[in-house]
């Protein structure tokens, strides 16, 4: 029989770290992530995300959040894809880490971002949820580069990326919402990384390099 893993592969990608398991986002896992936004992410009027999507109205909330994963799933392709992994922390979802890339076949580069409950936050769990796709991105993707960005006044971003061996990759003015912001980029290679004392278990990789036409 068919299954759902069989008909979308990257349903079956599972990345396990000795704290963490980060797998796709699934519509059932939605309601449960939705509750991890509601209980805080930031500060109040301090968004870290350029689109500010944490501060519409509470009802608004839960539809966007799963218009932005159908919509990720649906433009999927080879070419130009976004994963949208659920964080699992003592068997519950505690945030979101993505990894994505435009024409990786010829640009090897993947982009990241993420967020964490404000109840998670401190633990050193982003930094492990980072080290993670950025592992599999260079060990299983063979990717070349990994960026990021975060506004400037970020620091715990900007520090799990200099803990994690990123180097500065300049700077842009843009708005992100209704504000000016100082963005900063960053940047990882396979060199600069500075691997965790820990090895990536990853389950399901080939039939999503195979989608992807990465085997």
């Amino acid at each position: 029989m068919t299954s759902l893993t069989d008909i979308w592969p990257a349903f079956g990608l599972v990345l396990s770290t000795p704290r963490l398991q980060l797998k796709p986002v699934q519509d059932m896992d939605l309601p449960a992530l939705l509750d991890a936004a509601r209980s805080g992410i930031h500060e109040p009027g301090r968004s870290p995300f350029s689109t500010p999507w944490t501060e519409v109205p509470a009802e608004e909330l839960g539809p966007n959040m799963a218009r932005w994963h159908w919509s990720c799933r649906s433009i999927t392709t080879p070419e130009a894809w976004t994963l949208l992994l659920g964080i699992w922390y003592d068997g519950v979802i505690i945030g979101c880490q993505d990894i994505g890339a435009k024409d990786f076949s010829v640009l090897k580069t993947v982009s990241t971002g993420s967020w964490l409950k404000q109840s998670a936050q401190g633990l050193g769990l982003g930094k492990e949820m980072r080290a993670a796709v950025v592992s599999y991105a260079f060990d299983h993707l063979r990717a070349d580069i990994a960026e990021s960005e975060a506004a400037a006044w970020n620091e715990k971003s900007l520090g799990v990326s200099r803990a994690l061996g990123y180097e500065l990759n300049g700077t842009y003015r843009t708005n992100w919402g209704p504000k000016v912001e100082e963005v900063q980029r960053v940047r990882l290679t396979p060199e600069t990384f500075k691997r965790p004392n820990w090895t990536l278990k990853v389950e399901g990789h080939e039939p999503w390099a195979r989608f992807l036409g990465l085997d």
